[in-house]
């Protein structure tokens, strides 16, 4: 099966799809051609076969992930790559960031030796089944692992400035939930 010209011609043009006309599987359902004479474009043995693992299932880090697809939105002229950084951003990681952050202040606690869990931590600091050792069950690392991301994707990329001001805005409630470390005035004697 061959697209016909006017499909081309209709992309350089930046027509819209729905602009286009070409015989689409959506036009044949309950005729008698939906399922003959639809073609193909690719010739394969088995449909079955492909690609068993992606690019991005192999990429052990989110920012070697994230890297790649910027570097891909880069490279394709069609995609606005401010618009990907802004959608990375909106769509996962600041839900990602949020819900975390909200898990945090709900969380419980659990004792690491007989997994006994508490809505509040003991007084006496330990497990009081145990003795065990009492610990948080959302680490505030699961809370900021895409925060700075985030804050770096806005300032390479031209993202809105409402879209800055939250992550701003999300940045404060973490340092304010976890503590900021304070900047320490060092002494002279400290430089001699």
């Amino acid at each position: 099966m061959e697209y016909p010209l006017e499909l081309y011609d209709a992309a350089q043009n930046y027509k819209n799809p729905w602009e286009v006309k070409i015989d689409q599987i959506k036009n044949r359902v309950n005729t008698p051609l939906q399922y003959e004479q639809m073609g193909f474009t690719h010739t394969t043995e088995n449909i079955n076969t492909g690609v068993s693992c992606s690019a991005y299932k192999e990429l052990p880090s989110m920012e070697e992930k994230l890297a790649g697809q910027m570097i891909l939105a880069e490279k394709i002229r069609a995609v606005n790559e401010a618009d990907v950084a802004r959608l990375v951003i909106e769509k996962h990681f600041l839900k990602d960031t949020k819900g975390n952050l909200r898990k945090f202040s709900q969380q419980n606690f659990r004792c690491v030796k007989c997994n006994e869990s508490y809505r509040r931590p003991p007084l006496q600091g330990k497990c009081m089944e145990c003795g065990g050792r009492i610990i948080f069950t959302v680490a505030e690392g699961s809370v900021i692992k895409y925060l700075q991301l985030s804050i770096n994707l806005s300032k390479k990329y031209a993202v809105s400035p409402y879209l800055i001001q939250t992550l701003d805005l999300l940045q404060r409630r973490v340092d304010s939930e976890f503590g900021k470390e304070k900047e320490k005035q060092a002494g002279l004697g400290q430089w001699s």
